[in-house]
């Protein structure tokens, strides 16, 4: 673990999350592992659909980026599928191979048929979900899951328990199931699941917490976007002391999507201290990757993967931005694979002309050109109601530079 908060042409973050007022506050574990569902929970995503081969390469890269689990698909859902896993898993990549199964015996077999090293087993607790779509009680949820658990545990897998929608459990049912599977059927860990994003940071600690005294079990955080906390949320469990953070690249899933890939590596490397051995140079890869597989684009603000996170239009402070990144920005675009940009339009300064009109080769301008330049920016900008394109400014300069000369 580190506690700085700067490294040098790196990164600038707040000091105040290193304070030991803040520190000594969170119950952070030595190490957190991140379990990637792109394959299988960002497919859920409307729409999305991945062939053997586009799995095979989000695999494949997401290994290289150095991804710790990879849960590469839910065998049952077709024979598709279960082919990607059986090839991903002869990849012989360094994350370890999951499977999603349900709590039936079928489901850990075919796990194991596709050489999986570990299986997600999941069972509803959620009261919406057992009153109204299953009609079941927490002891039919016990019942279903104890033999699946051992079965699992008997066949070599590393078995995660994941009674699903649990920020909605009662708590009775929560407590009682709990306690059942460690009297009958312990599992490896547990997870807690935020299906409708619809916990509170402080909710999803008090969970972490809770589970964690009731099991003596690591903790697996699986949370949703839909209040737009998924990232916080899954963060906050681990402050709280949970092991392995739940993700999907450029935060693919149902609805709102789950909690984003590279957002939770940035965050657990730069905001937490964490010494991971990710390679943050390589998100961007992964993430036009995904964008272009899934055919879902990613939005100019997205953190981390958003065109314009390193973009400035303003006119202050625009030599900065290419200078002196970490003046304008809490990390230095290259860390992520990126590169500082200058654009221009309404909210343009005379810097930004002179910084363009030298990028571009387009030669030195005198001041009067310089703010005759800068006055029709302002003007196409605004008219277009966005930045210009190189070619726009290079025909508005050219042709002021000209007039001038002449």
């Amino acid at each position: 673990m580190r506690d700085n908060f700067f490294e040098d042409g790196k990164w600038w973050v707040s000091p105040y999350n290193f304070v030991p007022e803040v520190l000594g506050s969170l119950e952070l574990p030595e190490k957190v592992q991140i379990h990637d569902a792109t394959l299988r929970d960002g497919e859920q995503t409307p729409g999305v659909v991945f062939s053997i081969d586009d799995k095979i390469a989000i695999a494949s890269k997401m290994d290289e980026i150095g991804v710790d689990r990879i849960e590469a698909g839910m065998p049952a859902v077709s024979p598709q599928d279960e082919e990607a896993i059986k090839q991903i898993s002869k990849l012989g990549l360094n994350a370890k191979i999951f499977t999603f199964a349900r709590a039936l015996k079928q489901d850990i077999d075919k796990a194991l048929e596709c050489g999986a090293d570990g299986v997600i087993i999941e069972v509803p607790i959620g009261y919406p979900k057992l009153k109204t779509q299953f009609g079941w009680t927490w002891q039919d949820v016990l019942k279903r899951s104890a033999d699946v658990i051992n079965y699992a545990k008997a066949q070599g897998l590393y078995a995660v328990f994941f009674p699903y929608d649990t920020t909605r459990a009662r708590p009775d049912d929560l407590t009682n199931l709990c306690k059942g599977i460690m009297a009958e059927s312990p599992p490896d860990s547990i997870g807690i699941v935020d299906t409708m994003g619809c916990a509170t940071p402080e909710a999803i600690k008090y969970m972490v917490r809770w589970v964690k005294k009731m099991t003596g079990l690591p903790i697996e955080i699986h949370t949703h976007n839909d209040f737009g906390m998924g990232v916080a949320t899954e963060l906050a469990a681990v402050t709280a002391g949970a092991e392995v953070v739940h993700s999907c690249g450029n935060g693919l899933g149902e609805r709102t999507g789950n909690a984003a890939l590279e957002e939770l590596m940035l965050g657990l490397h730069l905001l937490y201290g964490y010494d991971t051995p990710y390679r943050l140079d390589k998100l961007p890869e992964l993430g036009d990757m995904l964008s272009e597989l899934s055919n879902v684009p990613i939005a100019r603000n997205k953190p981390i993967l958003g065109a314009g996170n390193f973009t400035r239009e303003s006119g202050i402070g625009i030599n900065f931005v290419m200078h002196d990144p970490l003046v304008m920005f809490g990390t230095h675009p290259a860390l992520t694979g990126r590169k500082g940009e200058v654009v221009l339009g309404k909210k343009s300064g005379k810097a930004s002309i002179t910084y363009k009109l030298d990028a571009l080769g387009l030669g030195e301008a005198t001041d009067e050109q310089v703010a005759e330049i800068l006055d029709i920016v302002k003007q196409k900008g605004i008219a277009k109601r966005d930045i210009l394109t190189d070619d726009e400014f290079k025909e508005i300069a050219e042709t002021v530079l000209s007039r001038k000369a002449a």
